[in-house]
């Protein structure tokens, strides 16, 4: 092993290329260290730092074959480790948009149930209430309210004058304005 320290980076790369573990033993200690101040200073973290000297040197194990032994090896550890931070930088914008999609997606939709929630609520309040209508006035305010009619097409309906029709409203909403409050008047209005 106390021979491969003396080889250059050509050497090296050239044994690496026929698969010489030596050979890579003595690439990953001569680089090692390099590679992981550097990955440190641009990371700010350990844990990245050491990962990305990992990939760094799992990268060049796995593409062994397709080394050019003329070439710079150091430039070619840099430019790997370089590439390979400028991907876990691209990653972490990816993953930070995505987060503050999903965070802002389920705010939204926690607003939207609890308003649906309470839209239902409402609901089920004004149709009990007007459930309690007498039974002439119920059916003038749902025709009136959930079927659209307009005062005379109810009058014609039921065989009763508009004068009558109009009436049974006002007596309506005033009782339901009584028993709900103003809000729910205005939901309807």
């Amino acid at each position: 092993m106390a021979t491969y320290r003396t080889y250059s980076d050509q050497e090296l790369a050239a044994l690496l290329k026929q698969g010489d573990r030596y050979a890579y033993t003595e690439i990953y200690e001569r680089y090692r260290s390099l590679l992981y101040r550097h990955a440190y200073k641009k990371l700010g973290d350990t844990s990245e730092a050491g990962d990305v000297i990992q990939d760094v040197f799992l990268m060049l194990w796995n593409n062994k074959g397709n080394l050019d032994h003329a070439a710079n090896l150091s430039g070619y550890l840099y430019v790997a480790m370089r590439n390979r931070i400028l991907n876990l930088f691209a990653q972490k914008n990816v993953r930070t948009l995505y987060e503050d999609s999903v965070q802002e997606f389920s705010l939204k939709y926690e607003v939207m149930t609890d308003h649906l929630v309470r839209e239902h609520e409402m609901a089920e309040l004004i149709a009990r209430e007007i459930n309690e209508l007498p039974d002439k006035m119920r059916e003038i305010f749902t025709l009136s309210r959930y079927q659209y009619l307009r005062n005379k097409e109810i009058a014609d309906l039921l065989g009763i004058s508009e004068h009558t029709v109009a009436t049974q409203l006002k007596r309506a909403l005033r009782q339901l304005r009584i028993r709900l409050g103003v809000m729910v008047c205005l939901f309807f209005l």
